[in-house]
């Protein structure tokens, strides 16, 4: 996904329209999403071009500039607010209506608040933020990212196919499986990985060390350049 920006009047919806299909045409993997923040870039945005619905903290809310009708038949990501709000604005754009209109093409949706509130100690579960004091930030935010895929499975929309089976996981590796701050302990296994300050430089390729100042202090001492 690829966000191009918000289109506030006409003029804007044609540039960012003409930069989108560009990428489309040069780049077909990548979906360029496209925020309509007026209503007469509903009529020059291609069809094939995701329209991008705020549903966080924009000062815009679609209902300010356009009908629900405006939305439904396109391709649509939603943009913020939790799986809840998420759920009920997917509910407005697909299910059947008096007029007819066709249902939008949800293409998925986003949020970043379980991330912020993991720093207070919670984690988002769909019976609300639940205390999580006794594990790290990287752990809660994993917690809240599981509760969020389980909510999405018992809605039925969880996609069959996710990136982890095409690409594997999001964890990068090091060439060498090591500690550089003591020199020969191993890397036993992902949490210590994904623990792990990765550099990776001219000479040595990828390293692994156990604290960010452990990090600097030896690219200090060994004079090491980053790529």
């Amino acid at each position: 996904m690829a966000v191009l920006g918000d289109a506030y009047t006409e003029s804007e919806a044609r540039e960012l329209n003409q930069a989108a299909c560009e990428i489309l045409e040069e780049q077909p993997y990548k979906h360029p999403v496209v925020v309509p923040k007026c209503r007469e870039a509903f009529d020059v945005l291609d069809s094939e071009v995701i329209k991008g619905y705020p549903n966080g903290y924009s000062e815009l809310k679609p209902e300010d500039y356009s009908n629900i009708s405006d939305w439904r038949g396109e391709p649509v990501h939603i943009l913020g607010g939790s799986p809840e709000l998420q759920w009920e604005e997917i509910q407005k754009l697909t299910q059947p209506n008096l007029a007819g209109d066709p249902p939008a093409d949800i293409r998925g949706v986003d949020w970043n608040g379980f991330q912020k509130i993991a720093y207070l100690g919670e984690y988002w579960s769909p019976d609300g933020w639940q205390e999580a004091d006794h594990l790290s930030i990287r752990e809660t935010v994993r917690k809240s990212l599981e509760e969020i895929k389980k909510y999405w499975q018992e809605k039925n929309v969880w996609p069959e196919t996710v990136p982890q089976d095409i690409y594997g996981d999001a964890v990068e590796e090091p060439d060498e499986y090591l500690w550089m701050d003591d020199g020969g302990d191993p890397i036993t296994g992902r949490e210590e990985l994904e623990k792990a300050y990765i550099g990776e430089y001219e000479e040595k390729g990828k390293l692994a060390f156990k604290s960010e100042a452990e990090k600097k202090f030896i690219e200090y001492r060994e004079d090491l350049t980053l790529v």
